[in-house]
């Protein structure tokens, strides 16, 4: 098994400015009683002239004014993370939250549908940066080193031969032990974690107590504490407070478009899309004899949807032809009728018979990873050169053009192979006997890229069928073109 963790240090500032609307201006988060309220976080911005976390409220005010307070919602933050953790089924089918500020998931079982961990590396960090997160990432064999890596840097990977070298190396400090413990340690003259795993483990275990035993054992994948894995809710719930009121439904489009990329993130895990939702409209309230009720406006779709741009430009349309009875001061989206959460604990695409998804839902599966432009059908193209006789369409199901192509290509099925290869390649495998053919393939001449070859199924010493030509009338070395099932 191999594990990512992502950490977010940056999340409780992350959560405000990716919806706030101009978050290159000084913005500070404060917490703390009103008698002595401080700064819990600060923005690039209010950093440059002169902010810091952790300052008095007043210090912040003699130092310079004009900068603007929001006030800090650790509710807000835990609701941010539990959207990433379901955004992450997207690449894992076990995600826990169970570290503080960060998410760790499986990623050794998914490799070969995203690749080695540069490519997945890239991938995630794309789509947290378009959803407006800070983070650093790092990937272990266990997530407790993988947690730990985090705190070095971003992007490190270490497969089992290179991790306890790198754990050796690590400051004690770093290593995501209890303060009071680091503490201790470092009055004992350790510096590293490599000297620590070398202390006698009975001394150890009297002076600081079995659970920092199973902690640096758990670093060394030597113990593996269980993990809970986070089960996302069947409802999709999410707010933003606009902070000011709104009277035109054109000053809502920029917390809709928030609303709905994230409806979109959580739709990850889910075999499909949406096909209903509300938007709820909140009114300021005076007094409870003078109370408005919310506005509700129901999004329905005529077919399931989960790609962020077509929810919101539907979201949009309904939005705006909406009427509103009074100023809005907070937009709201429930979405309750989700489609089916793809449960924890096994592949993403398990291989098992008795498991065997219908097509339908493993295409909507495959859609909800790799996006919808990777998975694609395929149609038959009027060409008699092999590698442009298919080309990629939206959906799966055959046109009317194609169906008398179909019946055509149905004719031929004996000698074309199920896999072309992406580039012909030399047939490395001797040939055992020649199954048909030549059968020549001359064309092109009309866009200068002319193809003159003898295609052969044959079969190999393995027992494999293959498709390979030669150069037409040649007799030189066979080329792999395409293997037969």
């Amino acid at each position: 098994m191999r594990w990512a963790c992502l950490l977010l240090p940056q999340m409780a500032m992350d959560v405000v400015l990716r919806n706030h609307p101009h978050p290159e201006r000084p913005l500070v988060l404060v917490d703390g009683p009103h008698a002595r309220r401080r700064l819990y976080a600060v923005n690039a911005a209010a950093r440059a002239i002169g902010l810091k976390p952790g300052m008095t409220l007043i210090a912040a005010h003699a130092i310079v004014d004009g900068f603007q307070m929001v006030e800090h919602d650790p509710q807000a933050v835990e609701h941010a993370r539990r959207l990433l953790a379901a955004w992450a089924y997207r690449y894992s089918s076990q995600v826990s939250i169970e570290f503080e500020h960060a998410i760790v998931l499986e990623i050794g079982r998914s490799r070969s549908l995203f690749g080695l961990w540069p490519q997945l590396y890239k991938r995630l960090g794309e789509e947290l940066r378009e959803l407006g997160f800070r983070y650093r990432m790092a990937a272990a064999p266990n997530p407790y080193a993988a947690r730990a890596l985090t705190n070095l840097a971003d992007g490190l990977f270490f497969d089992d031969d290179m991790l306890l070298p790198a754990l050796a190396k690590m400051p004690i400090e770093r290593c995501g032990l209890d303060a009071d413990v680091v503490q201790a340690l470092q009055r004992m003259g350790l510096r590293r974690l490599g000297a620590v795993f070398a202390l006698p483990r009975a001394p150890l275990a009297r002076r600081f107590g079995q659970d920092v035993l199973t902690r640096l054992d758990a670093l060394r994948g030597e113990a593996s504490p269980m993990l809970n894995y986070f089960q996302p809710p069947d409802v999709f719930d999410a707010r933003i407070e606009l902070g000011h009121e709104v009277e035109s439904s054109l000053a809502l489009l920029f917390p809709l478009r928030r609303l709905t990329a994230d409806l979109s993130a959580y739709l990850s895990g889910r075999d499909g899309g949406v096909a209903r939702f509300k938007l709820i409209l909140e009114h300021e309230r005076h007094s409870h004899h003078d109370r408005i009720a919310d506005s509700e406006v129901v999004v329905g779709l005529l077919a399931p949807e989960r790609e962020a741009a077509m929810l919101f430009e539907l979201a949009r349309g309904r939005l705006q032809h909406a009427q509103l009875p009074a100023p809005v001061i907070g937009l709201r989206l429930l979405a309750e009728q989700l489609p089916p959460f793809v449960p924890a604990r096994r592949d993403l695409f398990d291989p098992r018979p008795q498991q065997a998804l219908p097509w339908a839902q493993l295409r909507e599966r495959l859609r909800a990873r790799l996006g919808d432009e990777d998975v694609h059908g395929l149609a038959l193209h009027a060409d008699h050169r092999p590698e442009r006789a298919w080309r990629r369409v939206l959906g799966d199901a055959p046109t009317r053009a194609n169906k008398s192509a179909a019946a055509h290509a149905a004719m031929r099925s004996a000698t074309r192979p199920g896999w072309l290869l992406d580039a012909p390649e030399p047939l490395r495998d001797p040939v055992a006997r020649i199954l048909a053919g030549p059968e020549r393939v001359e064309s092109g001449w009309w866009d200068h890229d002319d193809v003159r070859r003898d295609y052969y199924l044959v079969e190999t010493v393995k027992g494999q069928r293959a498709w390979a030509y030669r150069d037409a009338g040649g007799d030189g070395p066979l080329i792999l073109h395409g293997w037969f099932a």
